[in-house]
């Protein structure tokens, strides 16, 4: 059951509305993404790339600058050991392109998924050592190879890392936090202790965007040039779920205006194969087409197809590659449904159901959907899901987490029943012996603190607004927010006691409902959903009058633009 909750932050709405020139709804909107200041009202509204961080303000990026300059000048080998989801594609893309342009000698490497796990390995390490590699350079992996990089170190070899995952800790008795550094010979990750930059919520390909940028700029190359790189490093931002705050945002904005007109081969030829050509690109895009085609080469084969496509310059080689991973992406959705009915069926007939902590083993699933699986169990239930899967060795799974639920800290309060763990407060990756699978469970349940509240999905709605108050200079306006995501989420507006009436249903699975919404003063507009046609009708049958949460948009038709309700829930 949602709970439905009305935003109640206060503001002069209309004195920013007046300010800003914005209608004062949009100064509401705005007030509930918790910009207060004129100067942060502003950023948010007219922000451009020279709003930016600079890079210098990371710790550790002169270090490794410094080193990195001196390595390509005496042309020492420089080997790329980036990761194989989305955020490690475009990291590993970004530095390989940036180096090479500063004339570096530089290759890649990226861990398989199956074999080698997350992150730098210790064979990744010696395969690079028996090719003659100087210089290692990681890219969103490497803060926690706290082993990898000693044995690095040991046989002779430079180790640089770029990172931004949590730095690996424990609690001591005392109640005090130790936290593990590798011994690295430059260490970039703007979660470290004593970072002072001032945004900490930016991924891997931000990170390498940044260090491109410093190495540019002391190298006497136009910074014009690192332009062609933020169209990865927002691609890099969204498949990541990061925030869309501050200059993420910013990035976002600019990368997908220039993913529209890209000149990479490969990433045409993506965009191409998924109906995407010639159209406006959002975020959703990024998050649910372009970024699952890119996951899946990682998923269900290597990552390094998906690099290829955005390295090649053959549009014809580019269109073979782009049409493999969307080939991948059919495949990987089959096999996730099904996983996800082998997980539900598990909760729904097992104890499980009475756990807050959700720990579902799937031993046939292939490992790399773990994570998806995760996320899907945890919309349905609304608690924290880790799903596990069985490895070579032992087990290895991926978790998904809830707001109110921090999954690196609690994973933390596990560690002696785990073989290996990392991640975020939303999300985290595990491996553990399979004896110690319903001990991890018992322990996480125990230490839940999550109360029935908790988990129950709340919709946070921004502006109780008649449907009548909306029109298309108000739609334009609200569009001046996006890009839309995490952190920052698409406006929620509510209207109650709406009759609904004129169903008509569409789409060859029936998924789609057009309506005519009426309120109480006689006020009608159109409205559409998407979802279970058949299950809609059924259930608005049941009552006459209803609450609705909506988004408007404009619909064009044959020239004439008109407004078009999208519900999005009812009670």
């Amino acid at each position: 059951m949602e709970k439905w909750v009305v935003a109640a932050k206060s503001a002069d709405f209309q004195g920013i509305g007046k300010k800003f020139g914005i209608d004062p709804v949009i100064a509401r909107l705005i007030r509930n993404r918790d910009l207060i200041t004129e100067e942060e009202i502003d950023r948010y509204l007219h922000g451009k790339l020279s709003s930016l961080h600079h890079w210098s303000l990371l710790k550790g990026m002169d270090r490794l600058l410094e080193i990195l300059e001196d390595k390509i000048l005496n042309k020492k080998k420089i080997r790329i050991i980036g990761d194989y989801d989305i955020d490690g594609i475009c990291s590993t893309y970004i530095l390989l392109q940036g180096l090479k342009r500063a004339g570096a000698v530089a290759d890649v490497d990226i861990p398989d998924r199956m074999k080698d796990g997350y992150g730098i390995s210790e064979e990744l390490i010696r395969l690079a050592d028996e090719a003659g590699v100087d210089t290692i350079l990681t890219c969103d992996n490497g803060i926690s190879a706290i082993e990898q990089v000693a044995y690095a170190k040991s046989l002779g070899m430079t180790v640089l890392i770029t990172d931004h995952h949590e730095i690996p800790y424990e609690e001591q008795a005392d109640g005090s936090i130790r936290t593990f550094m590798p011994a690295a010979d430059g260490v970039v990750n703007p979660k470290q202790e004593g970072c002072s930059y001032p945004f900490k919520g930016i991924c891997g390909g931000m990170v390498a965007f940044k260090v491109i940028c410093g190495l540019y700029e002391k190298m006497g190359i136009p910074q014009k040039e690192t332009e062609e790189f933020i169209q990865f490093a927002a691609i890099a931002t969204v498949g990541d779920v990061m925030d869309l705050k501050d200059e993420n945002r910013i990035l976002v904005k600019e990368g997908l205006v220039r993913i529209r007109d890209t000149e990479n081969e490969g990433l045409k030829a993506l965009l191409r194969v998924n109906n995407l050509e010639d159209r406006e690109i959002s975020a959703y895009h990024i998050g649910f087409i372009i970024g699952p085609c890119m996951n899946a080469s990682g998923r269900l084969s290597t990552a390094k197809r998906a690099l290829n496509l955005l390295l090649t310059k053959d549009p014809k080689e580019a269109s073979v590659l782009a049409e493999d991973l969307k080939a991948l992406n059919d495949s990987r959705k089959d096999m996730t449904a099904k996983g996800v009915e082998q997980a539900v069926r598990l909760v729904e007939n097992t104890r499980l159901k009475n756990d807050r902590v959700l720990v579902i083993y799937l031993p046939d699933c292939h490992e790399s959907l773990a994570g998806i699986i995760a996320g899907r169990i945890r919309e349905r239930y609304t608690r924290p899901t880790f799903v596990l899967t069985k490895a070579e060795e032992g087990v290895k799974g991926s978790g998904r987490s809830i707001e109110s639920y921090h999954m690196f800290q609690e994973l933390v309060k596990c560690r002696e029943l785990l073989s290996k763990f990392g991640g975020h407060p939303m999300a985290a990756g595990l491996s553990l012996p399979e004896e110690n699978i319903e001990a991890f469970r018992k322990k996480l349940n125990e230490n839940c603190v999550l109360t029935q509240e908790d988990m129950v999905e709340k919709i946070v709605i921004d502006v109780p607004m008649p449907m009548s108050y909306v029109t298309i200079p108000l739609i334009r306006q609200i569009s001046q927010l996006e890009p839309f995501g995490k952190g920052n989420t698409k406006p929620v507006f509510a209207q109650k006691n709406m009759k609904i009436t004129g169903c008509r249903i569409f789409g060859k699975n029936r998924n789609v409902v057009k309506m005519l919404l009426t309120d109480e003063f006689g006020f009608s507009a159109e409205g559409i959903w998407f979802g279970d046609g058949d299950e809609f009708l059924h259930k608005i049958r049941k009552k006459e009058h209803w609450d609705i949460i909506y988004y408007p948009a404009v619909n064009a038709f044959r020239g004439r633009e008109s407004i078009e309700m999208t519900v999005q829930s009812l009670r």
